[in-house]
């Protein structure tokens, strides 16, 4: 029976809830009298129940069901002449129809100078979840350098390969580099030799690098990636240097702490070098060097209205193992960017800075002269403050301007080594091929550079790009007498142009005027004048045919004006360079 009452008491209360509903919709009666019954049950959550998210979700896919992006470039190979331009960044050119993509391509190409080139990809990707690949570059050149009694001829290769496979939360990938460069020593001084010293002089160098590398990369986790190299450099004369890093990246979301908050991007970074010299240029001892750094950089990014922040700041603990020194440093790694007029003017502005390892592969490829006898040691850049404005004229027409200061501690220079010969033969003394003023020492001072930047870029067609870019350098030194071979002017004029056939790409490179040393007598003795190398222009030219979409042909011409420069004190470059060949794209 007390069952029988609490079902009629609980159908009733139903009922008195489902009529008040109804008579919302309606008009409210006059003088009705309702009476609120309050129904206490145990919880069940309903769907509409859950916290809403204020943008629409996006969905992931997994990294399984995306396509491989395959990337490729041809035309890689260095030329004496070649410059990179600072920016110049081409968009949005129409490139036509959409063409096929190929897996695999071979590129085969002959130059004057007697300059072959080869180029090859061969890539398999199986069912996107295993991917490898080969790829193979040669160039070299035979002497075509004037006013030089001495072999001017180089050769570069590079090969590698690397394997990745796709698992269920992460990716993984390792791999393998080899690079062999050759080069000669064949900028003498003004010093008159006789042929049995330039018959003596060995100009040879050739430089080895050989690295291992992996890396992980991770989905719905707080690791991010982690990367790790291993690598050996060495050259002719027994120098050695071992590179070790390991750079893991993590990404912790803080909406779990508040929802309008952001990731907090963090890197890692653990750098390990060692290397040794035969002798310096004294030739005395071995020269040892080995260096320890453990980096921290935390990136915030903040979006406030139309104000962008990236807050950011980077600490090492650094060590210089030979010299027993420890040190911390802290640099700032801030942006912030605002749109004065929105879409036409962006006002930005910032401070950042960096610990750099100096190594003498980095150098090596900077300026292929150097000697193997440097003095290596880390660069402060303490801080660079910069600001610019960014912005569109009209719907083709962009620019930049930017102007920035940093100041760097032991910024590295490079300076000509002073000649252990006058010219004369001497049987008595046996020379290296470098000690004959034709190699470059590394000098370090603390430099101040105030740089002023502008660019600009029209898009004078759907398939025509335009664009300039030039730069003015203040080098304010500390110790040293100029800022050695840094050019106080740099520019660049670039274009490009493509339709469903043809393609065509133009660089004019300007380098001003930069300064060198002078020595009073043969080594061992001191600065007495500046040499002024001049400034120079450079010209070059490379486009193509595309017969069909795996086959095709193409041309480059560099240094057209001829000229033969110094890109160092006594270093000319080859004048006029032409290179054609053809290339074919395939699948296995």
């Amino acid at each position: 029976m007390k069952t029988y009452i609490l079902a009629v008491i609980f159908m009733a209360s139903i009922l008195q809830v489902f009529s008040q509903k109804k008579s919302k919709k309606g008009v409210k009666k006059k003088d009705s009298i309702i009476e609120v019954i309050n129904v206490v049950t145990s919880y069940t959550p309903t769907v509409s129940d859950a916290f809403k998210l204020n943008k629409s979700p996006k969905i992931k896919l997994s990294e399984n069901t995306k396509k491989k992006k395959l990337s490729y470039a041809i035309f890689s190979a260095p030329v004496a002449s070649t410059f990179v331009p600072k920016s110049g960044v081409v968009k949005g050119i129409d490139v036509g129809i959409k063409e096929r993509l190929y897996d695999n391509y071979l590129a085969l190409g002959f130059g004057n100078y007697t300059t072959p080139f080869i180029e090859v990809f061969l890539h398999q990707n199986r069912k996107f979840e295993t991917d490898y690949g080969v790829y193979l570059n040669y160039i070299s050149s035979e002497n075509g350098i004037k006013n030089t009694s001495l072999n001017t001829g180089y050769s570069s290769l590079n090969l590698g390969g690397y394997y990745m496979k796709e698992v269920r939360n992460f990716t993984w990938k390792i791999g393998g580099n080899i690079q062999q460069q050759k080069h000669n020593w064949y900028g003498l001084p003004a010093i008159t030799f006789d042929d049995e010293s330039i018959e003596e002089i060995a100009e040879k160098q050739a430089y080895g690098f050989y690295e291992l590398e992996g890396e992980l990369v991770f989905e719905d986790s707080y690791f991010s990636t982690i990367k790790t190299s291993l690598s050996l450099f060495d050259d002719l004369f027994g120098s050695k240097e071992i590179g070790f890093s390991l750079k893991p990246s993590f990404n912790f979301p803080l909406a779990r702490i508040n929802r309008n908050l952001k990731d907090l991007e963090l890197q890692t970074s653990i750098h390990y070098l060692q290397g040794e010299f035969q002798q310096n240029y004294l030739n005395e001892a071995t020269s040892n060097y080995r260096f320890f750094n453990v980096g921290i950089h935390p990136i915030y990014i903040i979006n406030w209205n139309k104000l962008n922040i990236k807050l950011g700041t980077k600490i090492y603990l650094t060590s210089d193992i030979e010299n027993s020194l420890t040190d911390v440093l802290a640099y700032p790694d801030i942006e912030i960017s605002y749109p004065l007029i929105s879409g036409l003017l962006n006002l930005y502005t910032g401070a950042d800075g960096n610990l750099h390892m100096n190594s003498f592969q980095s150098f090596s490829e900077q300026n292929p002269f150097v000697s193997p006898t440097l003095f290596l040691t880390q660069t402060n850049e303490q801080y660079n403050l910069f600001g610019g404005i960014t912005g569109t004229v009209s719907s083709n027409i962009s620019f930049n301007l930017k102007a920035s200061y940093k100041s760097d501690e032991d910024h590295a220079l490079f300076v000509r080594n002073n000649s252990k010969s006058n010219g004369v033969f001497n049987a008595t003394t046996s020379l290296l091929g470098y000690e004959y003023g034709n190699s470059f020492n590394v000098f370090y001072d603390d430099i101040s550079t105030l740089s002023i930047f502008g660019e600009i870029e029209i898009a004078a067609t759907k398939r025509v790009v335009i664009g300039a870019n030039i730069q003015s350098n203040s080098y304010t030194t500390t110790f040293q007498q100029e800022a050695w071979n840094l050019p106080k002017l740099e520019g660049a004029i670039f274009g490009k142009y493509k339709n469903d056939k043809w393609y065509a790409n133009a660089n004019i490179f300007f380098v001003g005027e930069r300064l060198d040393v002078k020595y009073n007598g043969t080594f061992p003795s001191t600065i007495s004048n500046i040499q002024s190398l001049d400034a120079f222009a450079d010209i070059n030219l490379n486009g193509g045919y595309h017969f069909s979409d795996f086959f095709s042909a193409f041309i480059k011409l560099n240094n057209i004006l001829g000229t033969d420069y110094e890109r160092y004190a006594n270093f000319n470059v080859q004048g006029f360079q032409s290179l054609a060949g053809i290339t074919y794209k395939f699948d296995f």
